[in-house]
């Protein structure tokens, strides 16, 4: 029997057919690979983009604000001024075991206990709480400024924490020193080491000071 051998040009054809089938299928397969990998990285990226949407910004502000939000809390005692008329400077004394006392802050008041908040960012730079002026916590923020507040029934902070605008630090209360207050928070600003009048400096930006 004769032995058929299969022409050289057709072995060549074959192999090419062969190699250009395995070469499609693999782009396909790979076509196919990038189109499943591409779905999940789209989804991620949404997800991602809702995640960030939903976090709370904090507030960044340099503004000084009040140190309460309650809209019924008002002014019962003044800071005490040299320049000031007669009568905003007699609403401007402690009076103390026969003592009168030039007041070096506010004292903010209303019936209800409300919350003490910090002016501004900073550092608890001390806590503690005195015979006279009851709990006290000092915070110290950017550009020599110092805020105190005293008078306080509870506080939520310590020393060392650091705090942002509007962070509750404590509840207002009762302090020796102003009895007749009743419930009030004594507030007091120092810039560059001088108390100065707090209702004069809110709403400033606390770098141009």
């Amino acid at each position: 029997m004769k032995e058929r051998r299969i022409k050289k040009p057709v072995i060549v054809s074959l192999y090419m057919a062969s190699f250009f089938l395995l070469l499609g299928s693999i782009v396909y397969m790979n076509q196919i690979g990038n189109q499943n990998l591409e779905e999940p990285v789209e989804n991620e990226e949404e997800n991602v983009v809702n995640i960030e949407e939903d976090l709370p910004v904090a507030n960044t502000t340099t503004t000084i604000i009040r140190p309460y939000t309650a809209p019924e809390v008002k002014v019962l005692k003044n800071f005490y001024d040299y320049k000031a008329d007669n009568t905003m400077q007699e609403n401007s004394i402690l009076y103390y075991e026969n003592t009168y006392i030039q007041n070096s802050g506010t004292c903010y008041g209303e019936t209800n206990i409300f919350d003490v908040i910090a002016v501004a960012g900073g550092e608890v730079t001390d806590v503690k709480e005195d015979e006279l002026l009851g709990k006290i916590v000092e915070v110290t923020h950017e550009n020599n400024v110092i805020s105190l507040y005293q008078s306080l029934s509870d506080v939520s902070v310590e020393k060392g924490d650091k705090v942002i605008q509007g962070q509750l630090l404590g509840k207002s209360g009762t302090s020796n020193l102003e009895k007749d207050l009743n419930n009030h928070l004594h507030f007091e600003l120092i810039v560059d080491g001088k108390n100065v009048n707090p209702e004069e400096y809110y709403n400033k930006d606390i770098n141009e000071l």
